[in-house]
């Protein structure tokens, strides 16, 4: 299993361009073994559509409810283990607590996580696919 960062796992249900070929390929790669997306990111999306930064071709509790069951895709609980680890990262980090909890969301499942973000790519306390 690889842990997804919220826009990679948007991306993916909408076959975006912004996933290159690395990065489709990390996906499809790991598509059997699961594509981890924290339920934290379900609320990202959410206020993303919300404060008019994110606009979805339906609805968002239908987009969510589609791109939870899209293949491959298992939806990871927000953990008492998670939320603690969240505040407790090594090192430096970021405040943004979707960040913070999908780092942490990887650490606890000691898998790999995809992602774009510059500030996570810098963050060297979680493995990540390049």
């Amino acid at each position: 299993m690889i842990v997804l960062d919220t826009h990679i796992w948007v991306w993916w249900i909408h076959n975006d361009d912004r996933l290159n070929g690395k990065l489709r390929e990390h996906l499809l790669t790991n598509e059997d073994s699961g594509l981890g997306v924290s339920v934290f990111s379900c609320w990202e999306v959410a206020k993303l559509v919300q404060v008019n930064k994110l606009d979805l071709h339906c609805p968002i509790s239908e987009w969510v409810n589609t791109a939870v069951n899209y293949p491959g895709i298992e939806l990871l609980d927000l953990t008492p283990q998670i939320a603690v680890e969240s505040t407790r990262l090594p090192g430096e980090f970021h405040r943004d607590p979707a960040d913070q909890i999908i780092v942490a969301t990887a650490r606890i499942h000691d898998v790999p996580l995809l992602t774009v973000d510059n500030k996570i790519l810098g963050y060297p306390h979680v493995m990540l696919l390049r």
